[in-house]
């Protein structure tokens, strides 16, 4: 047994976490400008290594903690991305997850001291290696996602408008809704409730504030099974 393992080279398991954040009316990539080689001064995605007694999963929370000091984040895999010569470094099988994030609750501190900034995902300069297509295909996957599960929640504040809402599933799907039928849809949604709480910064008479109830969702769920 000893033998098969050991007449196979090892490689290199690298994270790569694609964090995406809302904010006025713009999803948005949080991006590092990298302070070390291979790619000095270029733009990458935030990453790391699997250490020996870390699961991907757990690394991958560990990455996502270490620049923005959140824990219990919305996390998907997007898959693996081992092409040989991707990395110039050393041989590196990176797994990507993608995040999602609160734009308001992130430790700006941490964030500034990894040299990260929030770039429009319309707007993305060149990134290093195969980030560009990492992000490709997270975006992709977010998209249908966000089409069957109410994940856009988790780039939302805790209350939020119908206006704000809209134009956040607007930045996910990259095309304008009408709005008409995007209320009527909303309207069917027993787990979108509204409060009487009102928000008044974009005009006198205000707008009214809906929260997301996630025990709603999941009983809607179990009905439904």
């Amino acid at each position: 047994m000893g033998n098969y393992y050991s007449s196979n080279p090892r490689f290199y398991v690298g994270i790569d976490c694609i964090i995406f954040g809302f904010s006025n009316g713009e999803l948005n990539l949080l991006l590092l400008k990298r302070n070390f080689e291979p790619a000095k001064g270029e733009w990458s995605l935030m990453g790391g290594f699997v250490q020996a007694d870390e699961n991907t999963d757990d690394a991958a929370k560990r990455i996502l903690n270490e620049l923005t000091g959140l824990n219990n984040v919305y996390m998907e895999q997007v898959g693996a991305f081992g092409n040989v010569n991707r990395d110039p470094g050393e041989r590196v099988i990176s797994i990507a997850y993608y995040a999602l994030i609160n734009a308001d609750k992130y430790d700006r501190e941490l964030v500034q001291r990894h040299n990260a900034h929030w770039v429009n995902i319309n707007k993305l300069p060149p990134l290093i290696f195969d980030h560009t297509h990492m992000v490709e295909q997270a975006r992709k996957l977010m998209k249908q996602k966000a089409s069957s599960e109410p994940i856009g929640f988790n780039l939302l504040p805790n209350l939020f408008t119908l206006s704000k809402l809209q134009s956040l599933y607007e930045a996910i799907y990259g095309e304008t809704l009408d709005k008409r039928n995007f209320r009527k849809r909303i309207a069917n949604m027993e787990y979108i409730e509204k409060t009487d709480k009102i928000d008044k910064t974009s005009s006198k008479r205000g707008a009214a504030l809906y929260r997301f109830n996630p025990k709603v969702y999941q009983e809607e769920q179990k009905f439904k099974l």
